[in-house]
C-alpha cells in the first residue's frame, strides 16, 4: 500500500510539473485557399514567427478545413472554436464602426503604409471603444487600395459610373458606389467573374491583386486609376482571450514582439506586392486611366456628406473621430515619406 501511494504520490507531482515545460498548441481558422497570398504570405508566416520567437513553447496550426463562411470567424475567436481567426470586419454589417477611418476614400497608393497607419491608429484612438474587448488583437490592417473596373465604354467623365451595374462586396464601397450614381451589385468575390460574364454587372470595383486572383482580367478592359484609392477594406487577424491569458507573461510578450505592428506591415506589404503582381498581369489586356482632376474634384464633392456620416458613426462609439482621421494622415504621410 505504501509504494502504490509513493507512486500515486509521484505521478501526481509528475503531472503538476509538467505543464511549466509543455508546448501551447494554438489551432488557427481559416476560410480562404491555401494558395491565397493572405495565407501563404501572412498567415503561415505568423505562426512560423509564432513558434520561432517563443522558441517552440508555442506552436501555431492552420485547421485544415473551414468552420465556418467567413463572417462568423470573429465569433468563433471570442468563443473559443479556433484559438486565432482572421477576417474581414465587413462581414459583420454594423458590429464595427472605427473601421470607418481606415475604409474613406482617398487616404494612400501603398497598402503597408494604409496598414501600418492603422495599427497606430487603433492602439491609441479606436480600441477605447471597446469593439475588440472580447478577444486579444494580434493584427488589423487593410488592403491595397480599390480602383474601378469596366468591361467596357468611356471613363473619362465624372459621370461615367451613372447608371452603371458594379459589383461590390458590401459595407462602405456599397455607399460610394451609390454616391457615384451607380447601382451596387452585392455578391461574394467567389461570384465576381459569374456576375460579370453573365452581365448582371458591367463593371468591379476592386484593388489589383483581386482582380488577377480572381481570373477576371478577361472579363475586364478599363481601368481607372484612382490616387489614393476609391476605397480600402479592414481585415483583423484576433485571438481568443482565455488562450492569450493561459500563456505565460514571457510568452505574452514574445508574440506581441512579432504581431502587432510588425504583422500589420507583413500584411501592407503582402497586398503591395501583390497589386503589383496584379497591375503587371493586366499590361495588354486593360488599359488603366489615372482618374483625371475632374473626376476627383466631382468624387471628393459627391463622396464628402458620405465621408461626414462615416466619421459620424465612427465616433458614436465614443472615440474622437476627426482626431483620429488625422492621425492616419499623418502616419500615412510619415510611411510614405521614409521611403
Amino acid at each position: 500500500m505504501a509504494r502504490h501511494l509513493l507512486s500515486t504520490g509521484t505521478a501526481i507531482l509528475l503531472a503538476l510539473a509538467a505543464p511549466a515545460g509543455a508546448e501551447t498548441t494554438l489551432t488557427v481558422a481559416n476560410w480562404l485557399p491555401p494558395s491565397h497570398p493572405l495565407v501563404s504570405e501572412v498567415i503561415v508566416p505568423m505562426t512560423e514567427k509564432i513558434a520561432e520567437a517563443t522558441h517552440g513553447a508555442v506552436k501555431a496550426t492552420i485547421l485544415p478545413a473551414p468552420l465556418g463562411p467567413p463572417g462568423a470567424h470573429f465569433d468563433f475567436a471570442v468563443n473559443g472554436v479556433a484559438d486565432i481567426t482572421f477576417g474581414v470586419q465587413g462581414y459583420n454589417p454594423g458590429r464595427f464602426k472605427t473601421t470607418n477611418i481606415v475604409e474613406l476614400p482617398f487616404l494612400g497608393e501603398s497598402a503597408e503604409d494604409v496598414s501600418v497607419a492603422y495599427w497606430r491608429v487603433w492602439e491609441k484612438l479606436l480600441k477605447p471603444a471597446g469593439e475588440y474587448d472580447q478577444v486579444k488583437v494580434l493584427a488589423v490592417f487593410s488592403h491595397g487600395p480599390g480602383e474601378i473596373f469596366m468591361k467596357d465604354g468611356d471613363v473619362s467623365s465624372p459621370d461615367f459610373l451613372q447608371g452603371k451595374k458594379i459589383r461590390v462586396g458590401g459595407g462602405i464601397v456599397h455607399e460610394i458606389v451609390s454616391a457615384l450614381g451607380a447601382a451596387p451589385v452585392e455578391g461574394p468575390s467567389s461570384k465576381a467573374y459569374e456576375l460579370l460574364s453573365q452581365g448582371v454587372a458591367d463593371g468591379i470595383t476592386f484593388p489589383y491583386e483581386s482582380v488577377n486572383y480572381f481570373k477576371l482580367i478577361p472579363q475586364l478592359k478599363k481601368a481607372v486609376a484612382v490616387p489614393g484609392g476609391l476605397f480600402n477594406t479592414s481585415f483583423y487577424i484576433v485571438m481568443n482571450k482565455a488562450k492569450w491569458d493561459s500563456l505565460t507573461p514571457e510568452e505574452q510578450a514574445q508574440i506581441d514582439s512579432v504581431t502587432g505592428e510588425a504583422l500589420a506591415r507583413m500584411a501592407g506589404q503582402m497586398w503591395d506586392r501583390q497589386d503589383a503582381l496584379g497591375r503587371e498581369a493586366m499590361a495588354g489586356k486593360i488599359t488603366i486611366e489615372p482618374a483625371t482632376a475632374a473626376q476627383i474634384a466631382a468624387w471628393k464633392t459627391a463622396l464628402q456628406p458620405l465621408v461626414d456620416a462615416k466619421l459620424a458613426e465612427a465616433a458614436s462609439t465614443g472615440i474622437d473621430a476627426t482626431a483620429a482621421e488625422a492621425m492616419l494622415k499623418d502616419e500615412i504621410a510619415k510611411e510614405e515619406a521614409a521611403k
